[in-house]
């Protein structure tokens, strides 16, 4: 059996589609009631509590391992999941990480997440994990007011990075919880180009076909809306790359295409799939 934690989230979703697909037993885990693919066992647990995935690690093979946003603040203990994962005999874990443990070791959120998977490497047989640079369905932060004022009010309007689709997060998941070739690997993930918020803007208006204006947000704006949705040092954290991404965090990785065997999807092709979320 495959636990999926986040399961009804942008990776989740399509990793457990996926692996259901493959014929894998999966059990997916959420905070929130919700429908999963025919056949596989939903549970509703908050990482968050202590010791809430025991009970569903009983009997699992291999689990995916993804932070909610309240797992990386202060006082949080993400290691307590991996050890009871290894208490559980899990055999496998593959970690969502960020790329910035690569990339910006230095801060606070990243020496966090380096000590986790340091963890993860000395307390399970298997694992792997993934370091995706920023996520394509972020623009979804855009989708209220591109619905209503058909706008995207965004920081650093002509600074890009290589956002990356989830679905192709996801499949790199499902490919490191399958095939054994992968174990001990960690993967940097990025989309096959550089867009900027404008140019992400630019895509949402094609896919919309109706043109989107863009606005330009300070820094101090653009943090107190992602405080709100996430602890402030991380948010700071993101700012930091995206407002000034060095040139690590500017190359195309060639990880997707090696574990997959083809490019990673275009920001474009996202937004073509999600515009109704934008209509």
């Amino acid at each position: 059996m495959i636990v999926v934690t986040g399961a009804t989230g942008n990776i989740g979703r399509p990793l457990t589609e996926a692996l259901a697909r493959a014929g894998a037993r999966v059990t997916a885990v959420s905070r929130h009631a919700a429908a999963v693919p025919d056949g596989v066992r939903h549970v509703v647990a908050d990482l968050a509590e202590p010791g809430a995935l025991k009970p569903v690690l009983a009997g699992a093979e291999a689990l995916y391992l993804m932070l909610s946003g309240d797992l990386h603040g202060a006082g949080a203990d993400p290691a307590g999941l991996i050890a009871d994962a290894a208490a559980a005999g899990v055999r496998r874990v593959v970690l969502l990480s960020s790329q910035g443990v690569v990339t910006r070791p230095f801060g606070p959120t990243r020496i966090a997440m380096r000590a986790l998977e340091e963890t993860l490497q000395r307390s399970v047989p298997e694992w792997a994990v993934l370091q995706p640079g920023g996520f394509a369905s972020n623009a979804l932060w855009w989708a209220e007011s591109v619905r209503a004022q058909r706008l995207v009010a965004a920081p650093f309007g002509d600074i890009g990075v290589p956002v990356i689709d989830p679905a192709d997060i996801a499949e790199v998941a499902a490919a490191c919880l399958l095939d054994d070739r992968h174990t001990g690997a960690a993967y940097q993930l990025t989309g096959p180009e550089v867009i900027t918020p404008r140019g992400q803007a630019a895509a949402l208006a094609a896919a919309l076909g109706t043109p989107v204006r863009f606005q330009e947000l300070t820094r101090a704006e653009a943090r107190e809306a992602m405080a709100q949705a996430m602890p402030v040092e991380l948010a700071d954290d993101t700012l930091d790359i995206i407002g000034a991404p060095n040139p690590a965090e500017l190359q195309v990785s060639p990880d997707v295409r090696r574990v997959l065997g083809r490019d990673p999807r275009t920001f474009a092709d996202w937004a073509a799939r999600h515009v109704a979320a934008f209509r």
